[in-house]
């Protein structure tokens, strides 16, 4: 995330990005407070906001802590995000970059509620937006340098396990 952050057109958005308050927010603590955003509880609006920042230059690393709650972001990822460029003839080629994790079954299993794995449903649902199931911890890295430096400007979903934040 330091790497990301010292670009300067990138923004973090999400829940407890400013504070902390769940796992993915211990990878922020490299980040510039300014280039955080703090967002409450409402999933579609936070992806409408960063969608938005990313149609006025900025690309925008949006994040939720589980994705059993970024189901809620559907709407607003596969009907905007996904389409715009289509939408807009090419006017609009947003770059969002959304962080969502599979909760942790260890050592506390979460239960079904917040560690179901939606990847698979979400390859299916979206033609513009690239799915990264990131399943070894190696790939990470890379795959966020791939997602910030795509020359289709496409717009990238990171899935990662929430065990990883732990080790």
């Amino acid at each position: 995330m330091k790497w990301l952050s010292d670009k300067e057109d990138t923004v973090f958005l999400g829940q407890a990005c400013a504070v902390s308050g769940h796992s993915i927010s211990s990878t922020l603590v490299d980040v510039d407070p300014e280039k955080r955003i703090e967002m409450p509880v409402f999933e579609e609006v936070q992806l409408g906001i960063s969608t938005g920042m990313a149609m006025n230059g900025y690309v925008s690393i949006t994040m939720y802590p589980r994705f059993d709650f970024f189901i809620l972001a559907c709407n607003q990822l596969v009907n905007h995000l996904d389409k715009m460029e289509e939408m807009t003839r090419g006017t609009y080629k947003p770059r969002v970059i959304v962080r969502t994790s599979i909760g942790a079954k260890t050592p506390l299993d979460g239960g079904l509620q917040h560690t179901q794995d939606h990847t698979e449903a979400f390859k299916l649902m979206l033609d513009n937006v690239n799915v990264v199931l990131l399943e070894n911890k190696e790939d990470i890295f890379p795959a966020y340098q791939e997602a910030l430096n795509r020359e289709d400007s496409k717009s990238t979903l990171l899935v990662e396990y929430g065990e990883y934040y732990n080790q």
